[in-house]
């Protein structure tokens, strides 16, 4: 198995010598919008570029699929199919905020074989909040265990919806009709970040309607190692090659989940 406290030295070099310095410092021509709504930056392609120079070497015969590189080849979604072992990567979750000087971004990634999330990292660069969770082994933040938060009612319950820009447009209807049944809270624009907040019970829950995995597949086993339950709608576990489902929800426990999906998602 791999080594993570290296994998987490590698990732924090990477964010002190190419991300930090051009926080807050980038020109106009640095960024970039790839398609409709989504910006890259000069950074997320130097990092991801960084992360393939040295996480690969780590585990001869790996591969990595990360979110530049399949939007410069698509067909590299297809290794998620197979039975590699592969290093799933976002350089620059919340490029947005990044670009814009916020410091809700992370760098995000995860180690899968044949399938299964073995272990994950996400580092947020600007607050040093580093979430590092290996299967079977529980979830941590800079020493200190991670514990999602306990369950309650879902009117009591806090957490993200995301059923708006990329959600068929029923459901995304059902769910803001549904807000006010829960205590929804504003999205930090940063899957990443919202990981980590649901990892140490600060938020109880989740609900993305867009599965890439590079924005999940880290989040989810954090999370499920902090104690919590990371589902599709159809109620079988998230993996890295179900990003073509319909939507995911995290809560505290099954319980939570059941009541939590009725609420927001049961005609």
């Amino acid at each position: 198995m791999i080594d993570i406290q290296n994998v987490a030295a590698i990732i924090e070099e990477i964010a002190a010598e190419t991300v930090m310095p051009r926080f807050r410092a980038l020109e106009d021509a640095d960024i970039q919008e790839k398609v409709a709504g989504e910006l890259v930056t000069v950074v997320d392609l130097a990092v991801e570029k960084a992360l393939n120079e040295r996480l690969p070497d780590l585990l001869p015969g790996s591969l990595m699929v990360g979110e530049e590189g399949v939007h410069a080849q698509p067909e590299l979604m297809a290794r998620l199919d197979g039975e590699e072992t592969l290093w799933v990567v976002d350089p620059i979750d919340g490029t947005r905020n990044f670009a814009r000087g916020r410091e809700a971004f992370a760098i995000m990634v995860a180690l899968v074989e044949k399938g299964e999330t073995r272990a994950a990292w996400i580092l947020e660069p600007a607050s040093g909040r580093f979430g590092i969770a290996e299967a079977g082994s529980g979830a941590w933040m800079n020493g200190r265990r991670l514990k999602a938060a306990a369950s309650d009612r879902p009117a009591a319950m806090s957490g993200s919806l995301h059923a708006s820009n990329y959600a068929p447009k029923a459901l995304g209807r059902r769910v803001d009709q549904r807000r006010d049944r829960v205590r929804a809270v504003r999205s930090l624009g940063c899957a990443g970040a919202e990981y980590l907040r649901l990892a140490e019970g600060a938020i109880h829950f989740s609900l993305f309607t867009r599965l890439m995995p590079w924005d999940h597949v880290p989040g989810a086993l954090i999370h499920r190692e902090a104690g919590g339950v990371s589902l599709c709608f159809d109620r079988q576990p998230y993996r890295a090659d179900r990003y073509r489902e319909l939507g995911l929800l995290m809560a505290p426990d099954q319980g939570s989940w059941d009541a939590l999906y009725a609420t927001l998602l049961e005609d």
